[in-house]
């Protein structure tokens, strides 16, 4: 499994904006789930993060993926102040409490 995460400083007020912008218009094979979280302390401050179980290296390469991925990044981009991770982790352990 793999997670897509990524930490983004929003503009004031631009939360409902960039949820709608943010929105893919078709979920990748292999998506399962996503979480977006907001900084109780810091509303603007955004954490969203999916959960991807699939052929990763082949979802990457397809120029459609890559197509909506450039897509949404501009659509995202007049509301995002900063960006401070973006990146695809690997899931190495999972842990129950």
């Amino acid at each position: 499994m793999h997670i897509f995460l990524t930490v983004r400083k929003l503009k004031p007020g631009s939360y409902d904006e960039w949820r709608k912008a943010w929105q893919p218009d078709l979920w990748p094979s292999g998506s399962t789930k996503a979480y977006i979280l907001r900084n109780r302390n810091d509303p603007d401050e955004i954490v969203a993060f999916g959960m991807f179980e699939g052929d990763l290296d082949a979802t990457l390469a397809d120029p459609g993926m890559q197509a909506q991925q450039r897509t949404r990044t501009d659509r995202m981009a007049p509301y995002v102040a900063s960006i401070a991770t973006d990146g695809i982790y690997e899931v190495i352990e999972e842990v129950t409490p």
